[in-house]
This record gives C-alpha cells, structure tokens and sequence, in this order.
C-alpha cells in the first residue's frame, strides 16, 4: 500500500448552506498552491461538476451509492486519486440526507464510511452562538463511522462573532474550525429552476478562480484542512469494479457528442466507459454547428437545459435536417431528457411558445413551473435496444419540469422504470428506428453493458454502411 492524496469530503448541515462555494473555494485554493486536485461529487448530480472541472481542470467523478454500489464507487475513487495530492469531495444535500430519510443510502456519510474520509461540515452560522456548537455536536455523534474533522463557518457577521464561534465550537466540541466566509459574500454563482447555471454558461474565468483562491486563502487555514484530511490508502483494485474486463470487440467507431450550452449533462463515466468500449468522441452543437460532424456511427445527446435555448435550436434548421436523415438511415441515436426534448417534434417553452425540434418523434415537451419528477429510478430494458438487451437493468435519475403532450398516447416501449427499486412500474423509452429516446439519465457505471451494447450497435450501423457504400 501507498498512501499519498489527502482526501476531504465538504458536507453541510443541510441544502443551500454553501457546499458548493465552500468546495470550489478550496479547490481553487490548493491549486493555486501547486497541488494536482481531483473532484468529486456525492450524488447524481451533473450542474457542479462541471464548475469543479472549471476550476481543477480535470473531470469530476460521481460518488452515488445507490446508482453505483460500494465496489464501483470505491474503484472509481481509488483510481482517480492516484497521481493527486488532494481528493476534494462535495457532498449532496444534509450530511446524513438518503434516498428513503431515515437510511444513509445515497447519502454524504454513505460515501463518508465507504471511503473512511474525514468530513469538513459547513454550517451556516447566521445568528447562532453556542447553537453552533450543539449542532455540530449533534451531527458528529449522530452515527458511528462518520465523524467530523473540521468545521466551515459560512456568512458569519463579523471577526469579533467569528472569533466566539470559533472558541465555543473548538471548546465545547473537540472539532477544529477551519476557517469562515463573511455574509456578505463576493463570490456567487446564479441559480435557475434545475439547480445552479452550468459552467458552460457561467463563465468560471481564471479571474474568477483567483478571486475564489486569495477569498479562501484569507479566510481558511489551509494546512490545517490538510491536516485534518485523510489519506488515501491505494490497494490494488482489480476486479473491484463492474467494467473490469470489459474490452472493444471489433473496430472502433465515431459517436457524435452534442455539447453546447443546451446539451451538457453527461456522466464522466459514461463517456470515459464509450472510450474503453471502442468509441471515439466527437464533440458537435446543436446550436452552433450547421452539419453533423463527418464519418459518424452513432449519436449520443445528453441533457441540459433545451428549453432555455429554443429559439435558438429551431433555428438552425440545417442541424435538424441533418440529424433527421442519419436517423432516417438507420445511424443509431440515443437521447437522454433534454435529449428526448429535441428529438420531439417541439418544446413548449415557459412563455407558451412551441418551437420547432428535431422531428423524429411526434410528441411535444411541455414545460412546467413545478418539477415534475424527481428522484432515482431502475429501469430494465423489455425488449432488445441500440443500448439494451431483453431483461438488462441499470440505475439512473430524474430531475425535470417537462412532460410530453399527449400523455398516455405518447408512452415508451423500451423499459420498465420504477421509482427506486420497488415503486410502481411504468414505461419509458421511445423508439424509431435505431434511435432510442428516454428520461432517465443512465449512469453506464451501474451496468456497463449498456455502453458496451451502445458502441456495438454503432459498430454493426458501420458495418452495413460499409457493405452497401463501400465506405472505409
């Protein structure tokens, strides 16, 4: 065994306390010091990593105990700490916030024991005193196996009340405090209906970061949150993970990646997992890019935020016409959510305005100013797909404001989903052809099969491509 990445998870008390800020804030920190960073992130989400990659200039990596299970998650971890000095981990909602409420499942301190990392809490200390104290007491004896390392202080009034914080918390817990941020803040990142705006539209400029590195350098003491961090034990992990063993069985092929500021919700692994499988990625723009990409196999449009974009999207009608005839060619696509939106005849934005998508499927995403699902699901393919075989399952998640006009009459035939593992069963996934649309965001970790049948469809399209033209 070696030991040398120091890993820290950054939790909160609860949602909205500034794990996010907290969490860049001390990425960009100690890279400023040097340091190789790699993030990661507790749960589905796709929106912050994507501000951590900004900031450490590497990929972000999911950690989500219920779509991955414990030999993935700890693989996938392991992995990408070697080489790093730090391993920076924000946490998802409450530190102790899971799937069902009462079990840890899919929470922060799951993630905390599986890893045995130390467990930075931020608090928000508006108006408190000694409560601090008894909150973080409260949350560090909570359960056995996560305890807390140290303490973040956010939107504190003053230096005279962070000072009795400090000595209050620090006496009456044993807990160091790392440090604190003012209340009023300069460093914000602006939020919309999914959640915060993603990287690809917030501009994360190296102004930016510097800014979020002196803020946190000022306010932290930075070689104590390394102190208090744990170190990684690397071990030999072979077989510890779901995709162990599997390997390209033909020709490699080219999948066209839709990423713009429309379409950016991509799980790393699920593109890293293409790439192993024989894939090579090429980016495109349903925005900006009046053609699809040359030579391509296969299509994969993820989500992200199309509804913001339709005028746009109708608008480039040559993009649309390009993309209906690879369909119409039997080019294998596959959708996810926003996806599943553009490949509709149209989006049905806020302002009751309907425009013009893709056209492969006859249904219209409607948008809603209340969510309309949320929350993980297990799907299991029902009958042979471009992704699928007959009976294979693999675990994702929903978090939409859409619905498709029609309802019952536009229903999928692909999958049975549930709501977790035991709700009641419905259906998802549209097809036509060699496409394949759905609402689940798949995270290919959970059953890597899935990428591995994707890139063979895409492989057998080529094939028959060069047998009728003759196409090298």
């Amino acid at each position: 065994m070696t030991v040398k990445t120091k890993a820290m998870i950054i939790a909160g008390t609860h949602s909205g306390v500034g794990k996010t800020t907290v969490a860049l804030g001390i990425m960009a920190a100690l890279r400023r010091r040097g340091l190789a960073v790699q993030p990661f992130k507790v749960g589905p989400d796709f929106i912050d990593p994507g501000h951590h990659q900004a900031v450490c200039g590497l990929p972000s990596r999911n950690l989500d105990g219920w779509m991955l299970g414990r030999a993935y998650t700890v693989g996938s971890f392991l992995r990408h700490c070697r080489g790093k000095d730090a391993a920076v981990i924000e946490g998802v909602m409450g530190l102790f916030d899971g799937r069902l409420g009462a079990d840890d499942e899919g929470s922060t301190a799951q993630i905390a024991r599986w890893l045995k990392t130390a467990v930075v809490l931020v608090v928000d200390a508006r108006g408190m005193s000694g409560s601090a104290a008894a909150l973080i007491s409260g949350f560090n004896r909570y359960r056995r196996g996560v305890a807390i390392s140290g303490v973040v202080l956010n939107r504190v009034g003053s230096d005279d009340h962070y000072r009795r914080l400090k000595a209050i918390i620090e006496q009456r817990c044993g807990i160091p405090v790392i440090g604190h941020l003012p209340a009023e803040g300069s460093i914000t990142i602006p939020e919309r209906h999914l959640g915060l705006v993603t990287a690809t539209e917030f501009m994360v400029t190296r102004r930016f970061i510097e800014r979020l590195a002196v803020l946190f350098e000022r306010c932290l003491d930075l070689d104590l949150l390394l102190k208090v961090s744990s170190p990684v034990m690397q071990r030999h992990s072979r077989g510890e993970n779901p995709d162990d063993g599997l390997r390209p069985t033909g020709p490699g092929v080219r999948v066209g990646i839709a990423r713009d500021r429309a379409f950016s919700f991509y799980y790393q692994d699920n593109l890293d997992l293409l790439r192993q499988m024989g894939a090579t990625l090429v980016p495109f723009s349903p925005l900006g890019d009046r053609a699809l990409p040359p030579r391509l196999d296969g299509i994969y449009i993820g989500g992200g935020y199309p509804e913001l974009f339709a005028p746009e999207l109708e608008g480039n009608a040559a993009m649309r016409r390009h993309l209906r005839r690879f369909a119409e060619n039997g080019g294998p696509v596959y959708a996810e959510c926003g996806g599943l939106m553009y490949l509709g005849s149209g989006i049905k934005t806020f302002d009751g305005r309907t425009h013009k998508m893709a056209g492969i499927f006859p249904y219209t995403a409607v948008m809603h100013t209340r969510l309309t699902h949320l929350g993980y699901h297990s799907v299991r393919a029902v009958r042979n797909t471009i992704i699928a075989g007959r009976g294979e399952c693999a675990r994702g998640h929903q978090f939409r404001y859409s619905s498709l006009a029609g309802g019952s009459l536009f229903q999928g035939d692909a999958f049975s989903v549930r709501k977790g593992t035991a709700g009641r069963a419905s259906r998802d996934g549209f097809r036509y052809k060699n496409v394949l649309a759905q609402y689940v965001h798949l995270h290919f970790g959970s059953n890597p099969h899935f990428a591995k049948r994707f890139v063979e469809s895409c492989r057998e399209h080529s094939a028959d491509l060069r047998g009728e033209t003759g196409r090298a």
